[in-house]
């Protein structure tokens, strides 16, 4: 009973005054709404990566060739160009950790199709590439291994690719020209979206490996080739093929033990880990700096119910006159400091919610508002109150009854 009656009292008091109330709360409401959207959009990142990464198969092996120098200058992944078909075919034959291989070459290309014309990425690869990273096909068919060997003029494109080039007409069949050589498109992949980074995964069109090695990147005569794509038997698969690929190469190319090798493999579970750890330590950063505008909303409350404690010195004069203790008085103030603490951090959760929401409409960035980043947004919220609103009540639980009677 007496726990109900400090409750019904702050709150009239906190009401009497709903103006200052709503300002002092105000800080409150802005750093627990930020501290959510912040956390929101570090794990709505993280989420994107692993759903990206899940997608494409954990059990992915890339082999590109080392970066070079020029200059001085380290260039890119894959500059080196010191992997070749027959690396690719070794490595479907010798390695036995490995369920599927394919070679694959690229390059921008401008496609034309009737008045229309678009530039995209064209990926020349073999018929174990659509299974490798069990992309799903919107019409058609991919190609056959049969065609991506002999050369076959057909092309598989992504649906960035086909809306533009053919504006909601069915593209399956048509003939569409890229580097002026005909091609035939045979299928429509299944839209895939953004990778994490931004880049449009459906901005692409697959053709079979020696149509574009042979007419398309006329890379005929060195065999050079720009990666090897690979697939694991399974996740469990992935240490003992990262070795077998190693080996082998290694083994083609004759380097001795403590040799550098000119050619690198990445396994998705590597890329995982990595986006994750960048991702959750974004996510960590951004609550952190949105934390720092709680602290400010515990300032103000504390700073407001000094003011409080002030102005009501008389009537704390009189509670203790007719009886009061100062335990009373602590609990009175405390409990007003944690009630405008909470309620600005329950109506900081809907605003950081509801701000998610309209950023991942307006911008389209993914953002996921979970248990995780509540509970300890509004535990925290609930702190504020307490510690803030700790010294107000202390102070004004120590005043001396006449000497509060006697102020006007």
């Amino acid at each position: 009973m007496h726990l109900f009656e400090t409750l019904r009292t702050s709150v009239r008091s906190l009401l009497s005054n709903k103006t200052r109330s709503a300002l002092t709360m105000l800080g409150v409401v802005i750093g627990t709404a930020a501290v959510i959207a912040m956390v929101a959009l570090g794990t709505g990142a993280n989420r994107t990566v692993q759903r990206f990464i899940t997608g494409v198969g954990s059990n992915l092996l890339i082999i590109h060739p080392k970066a070079v120098s020029v200059g001085g200058a380290r260039q890119q992944a894959g500059s080196g160009a010191t992997l070749t078909l027959e690396d690719a075919e070794a490595l479907e034959r010798e390695a036995f950790a490995l369920r599927a291989v394919t070679p694959d070459i690229y390059g921008y290309a401008r496609l034309v199709h009737g008045n229309r014309n678009w530039s995209a990425l064209t990926m020349g690869t073999g018929a174990a590439a659509f299974d490798i990273r069990s992309w799903r096909i919107a019409e058609g068919r991919f190609f056959l291994d049969e065609e991506a060997k002999g050369g076959a003029k057909v092309a598989v494109l992504g649906e960035t690719v086909a809306r533009n080039l053919f504006d909601g007409e069915n593209p399956l069949e048509r003939i569409v020209r890229i580097r002026n050589v005909p091609m035939r498109v045979i299928g429509v992949l299944a839209p895939k979206g953004q990778t994490p980074w931004g880049q449009d995964q459906d901005d692409v069109v697959y053709v079979p490996f020696s149509t574009a090695q042979r007419r398309l990147f006329r890379r005929g005569a060195s065999n050079s080739i720009h990666r090897i794509t690979a697939a694991a038997l399974n996740d469990g698969a992935v240490p003992e093929a990262e070795r077998e690929v190693a080996a082998i190469l290694r083994q083609r190319r004759g380097l001795a033990d403590g040799e550098p090798e000119d050619f690198e493999v990445r396994n998705m579970t590597q890329m995982l880990d990595a986006a994750t750890e960048s991702t959750r330590t974004m996510s960590l950063l951004l609550g952190a700096v949105a934390s720092i505008s709680l602290l400010v909303g515990g300032i103000g409350i504390m700073n407001i119910m000094l003011v409080s404690v002030t102005e009501r010195t008389r009537e704390i004069g009189i509670r203790m006159a007719v009886g009061a203790r100062p335990a009373d008085i602590r609990a009175q103030f405390l409990t007003e400091a944690v009630l405008l603490s909470v309620s600005g951090g329950v109506v900081g959760i809907g605003l950081g919610a509801w701000g998610s929401s309209v950023v991942t409409r307006l911008f389209e960035w993914p953002t996921v508002v979970s248990g995780g980043s509540v509970a300890p947004a509004f535990a925290f919220s609930v702190f504020v109150g307490v510690f803030f609103g700790f010294y107000p009540a202390w102070k004004a639980s120590t005043l001396h009854p006449m000497e509060a009677l006697g102020r006007e």
